[in-house]
């Protein structure tokens, strides 16, 4: 029989530590090179991007999807006179647009949703609207704003963008949490969380950007995209979350932005 000492002991789990250590730097070093061996510049934003997915993928990814995020919101609105609206503003805001130069099918739904003030787009084009916000526009230039913001998230590749860089923290967090100890991971899950919604807020500007862009381009006065934020403004009441708490910027913020980009793109 075999009788370990104290001393090699502490010598078998150093050995393990240094093992556990450097499998988690070889984690953390394949989620970095896989998430920077995947680069390009989006031709039509001119943005360098992080992505793994090809156009056919997300519409794929999208295809899949709308018909349970239609379902979480309670079906399609059954009024088709208002889904033939809503299909109208967007197909005049993509074929004014660069969007029709891009891979992607837009398909517009109008939820049943009466409560959530909302609108989001999958990758890939499908674009959702929700009754509870679409009822608290005031003209089809607002509707617009929504639709035209939205289809910024398509032309941008954000999800895609998105769930690259997702891709990457949870390399990192995983690496962390092998190689160190778990208190050191749920600190490098919260500085990813953080990084994550500050993406988030960058992407919410840009696409306000080129919904401004996109609004002129069709002939809409973009000023009424100042409205749709205030409608959000109000939606979220005195005690929303703190910018920096969340994946969109203050509606405030987005006002100054929105009022640079209509200077910008009407010169």
């Amino acid at each position: 029989m075999y009788i370990y000492t104290g001393s090699k002991i502490k010598k078998m789990r150093r050995g393990n530590s240094k093992v556990k250590l450097l499998l988690g730097v070889g984690i953390i070093l394949f989620g970095l090179f896989k998430y920077y061996s995947n680069s390009e510049v989006n031709e039509f934003t001119g943005k360098k991007q992080h992505i793994s997915m090809s156009a056919d993928q997300e519409i794929a990814l999208g295809l899949q999807s709308a018909p349970h995020m239609a379902q979480q919101h309670g079906g399609l609105y059954p009024d088709q006179k208002f889904q033939n609206f809503v299909d109208e503003v967007g197909r005049k805001l993509v074929n004014n647009s660069v969007a029709r130069q891009t891979a992607y099918n837009y398909d517009f739904h109008l939820l049943r949703d009466p409560n959530t003030i909302n609108a989001f787009a999958l990758p890939g084009g499908q674009i959702f609207i929700t009754y509870a916000l679409f009822s608290k526009l005031e003209n089809e230039d607002q509707l617009a704003g929504v639709l035209g913001h939205e289809i910024g998230h398509v032309v941008g590749r954000h999800s895609a963008e998105r769930m690259a860089k997702q891709g990457l923290t949870q390399s990192i967090v995983s690496g962390v949490s092998v190689g160190f100890d778990p208190s050191t991971a749920q600190g490098a899950a919260a500085i990813a969380n953080t990084l994550n919604m500050k993406y988030g807020r960058g992407d919410e500007l840009e696409s306000d950007d080129l919904g401004v862009k996109f609004m002129i381009d069709a002939g809409y006065n973009p000023a009424e995209l100042i409205g749709v934020m205030k409608i959000l403004k109000d939606a979220a009441g005195p005690n929303r979350t703190p910018e920096r708490l969340s994946t969109h910027p203050d509606p405030e913020n987005r006002i100054e932005k929105i009022k640079e980009a209509i200077e910008k793109y009407r010169k």
